[in-house]
């Protein structure tokens, strides 16, 4: 899978200079690169990254860290452990649902996720997943991640086990550990949820937690097609004539 960081317009405020200024934005990398990725884009919007390492992490109804709160979205959390060689210790969330195959709602699996609730606002999150793309396909597997119970920002997808894999991670054992996070400057959110799509999976999530909010516009702006900024310029330059004649 090529671009790993990728960028796409959600709301588009149209303008002369021909940007838009509200972006989300995905990192889908290895751990170390994921990483450097989430603190390069946090720290270029002049924000500052907060993080935690997971640990002394035990099952129950809900685990305070402080800042934050993790919930499991079916109920009780289990399946605390380590994986691999990840930051820190992980929850389980072996996807299930009642969706079926091809699998065409993402809202169908959001049951078996994890939410972080916050103390205080953010609009930038990250954190480390485990075994993520080690099979299920049917088509595809992917990772979901919302702010606030909005619409499902698509982080990865894979259908191949290939796609799991990077380099930077890969020791010789086949080492199924990436970063993944999301960032929606279109505004300030309390809520983060996070979820997978593929069903059979032993899916885990966590290790630490990257997180920050960044000034609501803060993201580089992605450029308006041509043909529309010549349209803008276009319907200014009819909307002028018109009141032209208008004062005639």
């Amino acid at each position: 899978m090529i671009g790993k960081f990728k960028v796409a317009v959600v709301v588009a405020a149209m303008t002369i200079s021909a940007t838009a200024n509200a972006t989300i934005a995905t990192v889908f990398d290895g751990i170390s690169a994921g990483v450097a990725d989430f603190d390069s884009t946090v720290t270029g919007t002049g924000a500052t990254v907060n993080f935690d390492i997971w640990s002394g992490l035990s099952s129950g109804a809900s685990i305070d860290r402080g800042d934050y709160v993790i919930t499991q979205n079916d109920g009780g959390i289990g399946g605390v452990t380590t994986y691999g060689s990840m930051s820190g210790q992980v929850i389980g969330i072996n996807p299930a649902g009642g969706g079926s195959d091809p699998r065409t709602d993402p809202l169908d699996y959001f049951n078996s996720g994890i939410t972080f609730t916050f103390d205080s606002a953010v609009n930038a999150v990250g954190f480390e997943v485990g075994d993520w793309a080690t099979c299920c396909y049917n088509p595809v597997t992917e990772l979901f991640i919302s702010f606030d119970g909005g619409a499902p920002i698509l982080v990865a997808s894979a259908n191949t086990s290939s796609d799991g894999l990077f380099p930077s991670q890969d020791t010789g054992f086949n080492v199924f550990e990436i970063f993944v996070a999301a960032f929606d400057d279109t505004g300030d959110f309390t809520q983060v949820s996070f979820w997978g799509n593929g069903i059979g999976e032993f899916l885990v999530a966590g290790g630490q937690l990257r997180y920050a909010l960044i000034e609501q516009g803060s993201l580089p702006g992605v450029p308006v097609p041509a043909p529309l900024a010549l349209m803008g310029i276009g319907l200014l330059g009819m909307a002028w004539r018109g009141r032209k004649r208008a004062s005639c």
